[in-house]
């Protein structure tokens, strides 16, 4: 107890930074379970979301924002149910994204049909006490575990888990899918690709990662991200001649690259362990934004195999340079601490990675971490298939840092340094609609009216009378402009993919689904992006039953209706996007609706 509530004191001063945060909470023991050290029985880790809940809600993060935090949880705890269904309650954990933490034993008995154990670590003394046979599957199975300490753990490092309780893997599958089509949560982590393809694999178990999910971190790591504006490197736009400038993207790559690395010396962290982290390892994540907005410029479908081929050229070339000016900076300046640090062989390293074995380690071995970190991580021997020469550099001198790469979903620096260039790796959401900001000393979110990037080029540069959905059909846009409702959940899957190939961390992306989306067909989505290799996969689908979104098309306000009831009874209809005057205040009817159900209405 006292830990946990040391924690969101250190969760406080890092949102009152200005920062977000990633906790996972499947570590706490379920609901129910007896903690011996309190000599009582807990209540579970959702009564402990709660608090870090309200606590966020009371800290606002620098510059106006509300804070932000990610909350994991293991698809194999006791209480994964609890966990999927938290949010249908209204007003409960809405200053949390809810992401499940997936693996591939769980994909694999969905797949198959099989069963689902529910389990959770336990003590040697608990082995005694419930009398727990090891060798029964159906007493114990062993687990991957973030925390080995005081736990019965194997010699290859799995951790005995006592099994509460064993479902149908497809029961929990689509409970996990309903709540994802209704209320787009939880979403969606495939922790094992996350911590086989991590650079640090030798040194961190990952379990969490920041609100967005773009950066998997381990504890009291910290995303230091900044992003590339695509849209500045299309030459001749909306023409025959439209073309990409290459070189210059990789010269702005290279400079970035060092920018990124000075900013870590300035970090501004609160903690001290959060500067220990960001200094031992020097992890940045650099990604883009306007890829959506570049594509159409381009005179390309977002989805199409040739946008396909084009997002992972992006990303190769980010990679590649960025990887090479790491290296230049370690020897200008030195290696990422850790690349020096020795690490002692381990069975649990030879199982993860048996070429180390073929190689000539074994138990007891101590090993560089540049030796590690470029020979063995599963993304650099990525990169050394298209430059060898480049990783055995890496492994003599080490780089300057052990990440360089991360998609974030850059909505408020498109909107306001980059004239709305599309959001990171997406496509435009719309190339006319609203978005809903907090302005402060408002009760509700404030609907501003924006045209996308695209258009607005476009109308400069081709026809200033042009507009989507016109009447006249020398007015009409070109086919390539593509929105976010156009595009297919398999081409939003193959664009992510395309991506991850060169993307040392993670992307946050979601794809967006009509509201009549069949269900079935929703269902696939997940299946795909799990047999595509993704790290992660988000989906939203407009649900005003549930939830308003900060991007809203006006076609959604239009057919929707809000019903208000008053004190004395009677019932106050309006549409979506409709102005009612409450409290004193003007309000469209969606964000007023939104703001007294879930509980926010005048505390901005």
């Amino acid at each position: 107890m006292d830990d946990i509530l040391r924690k969101v004191h250190e969760a406080g001063l890092t949102l009152k930074a200005g920062c977000g945060i990633g906790y996972e909470y499947s570590t706490l023991r379920p609901r129910g379970g007896y903690v011996s050290g309190a000599g009582a029985y807990t209540s579970g880790p959702l009564s402990f979301m709660d608090i870090y809940d309200r606590m966020c809600f009371t800290v606002s993060s620098a510059g106006g924002r509300r804070g932000a935090q990610m909350a994991t949880f293991d698809v194999g705890h006791p209480d994964v149910m609890d966990f999927i269904r938290a949010k249908r309650e209204d007003g409960r954990l809405r200053q949390f994204n809810l992401s499940l933490l997936v693996t591939q034993e769980f994909m694999e008995a969905v797949q198959e049909d099989g069963e689902w154990q529910l389990a959770f670590p336990v003590t040697p003394r608990e082995v005694d006490v419930d009398g727990l046979d090891l060798s029964d599957p159906g007493q114990v199975i062993w687990r991957e575990w973030p925390v080995k300490d005081d736990y019965v753990v194997n010699g290859e490092g799995l951790v005995a888990c006592k099994v509460y309780k064993s479902v149908k893997a497809r029961r929990l599958w689509d409970m996990i899918m309903t709540s994802t089509y209704d209320f787009a949560e939880p979403g969606f982590i495939l922790i094992d690709k996350v911590n086989e393809m991590n650079n640090n694999w030798f040194d961190e178990n990952i379990r969490a990662t920041n609100p967005c999910g773009e950066q998997p971190l381990p504890p009291y790591g910290s995303c230091l991200l900044g992003s590339v504006n695509l849209t500045k490197f299309v030459l001749d736009p909306f023409t025959e001649n439209a073309r990409f400038d290459w070189e210059e993207y990789r010269k702005v790559v290279r400079v970035f690259t060092r920018m990124l690395d000075n900013v870590v010396e300035i970090n501004g962290l609160p903690l001290e362990r959060q500067r220990d982290e960001i200094i031992r390892k020097r992890r940045h994540g650099m990604g883009f934004l306007g890829l959506g907005s570049t594509i159409t410029m381009l005179c390309m479908k977002y989805g199409s195999p040739e946008s396909v081929a084009f997002t992972e050229r992006v990303s190769r070339e980010l990679a590649l340079a960025g990887w090479r000016e790491g290296l230049e900076l370690a020897r200008e300046k030195g290696p990422a601490p850790i690349m020096d640090e020795e690490f002692e062989v381990t069975s649990e390293m030879l199982r993860k990675r048996p070429e180390m074995r073929r190689d000539g380690y074994k138990v007891g071995d101590r090993v560089k971490g540049r030796v590690l970190h470029a020979r063995y991580s599963r993304y650099m021997q990525r990169v050394a298939e298209v430059d060898p020469e480049l990783v055995d550099e890496l492994a003599e001198a080490g780089c300057r840092f052990t990440h360089h790469s991360s998609i974030a979903p850059t909505g408020t620096i498109s909107l306001s340094l980059a004239n709305n260039a599309s959001n990171g790796i997406e496509p435009s959401f719309a190339h006319h609609y609203y978005r809903n900001v907090i302005r402060e000393g408002r009760k509700s979110k404030e609907k501003i009216s924006v045209y996308s990037f695209e258009l607005l080029a476009y109308k400069e540069l081709i026809d200033p009378d042009a507009m989507p959905d016109s009447e006249a059909p020398d007015r009409r846009l070109p086919q390539y402009f593509t929105t976010a409702d156009d595009i297919t959940p398999k081409e939003h899957v193959d664009i992510q993919a395309a991506a991850q190939k060169w993307i040392d961390s993670s992307i946050s992306k979601t794809a967006n689904v009509p509201t009549d989306y069949p269900f079935e067909d929703f269902k696939d989505i997940y299946l795909y992006a799990y047999d595509k290799g993704l790290k992660g996969c988000t989906t939203f689908r407009f649900n005003p039953e549930a939830f308003q979104g900060v991007l809203v098309k006006e076609k959604d306000l239009e057919s929707t209706t809000y019903r208000f009831t008053l004190e004395d009874g009677s019932v106050v209809e309006a549409k979506g996007g409709e102005e009612v005057e409450y409290d004193g205040e003007v309000h469209t009817a969606a964000n007023l609706y939104d703001a007294l159900k879930e509980g926010y209405y005048g505390k901005f």
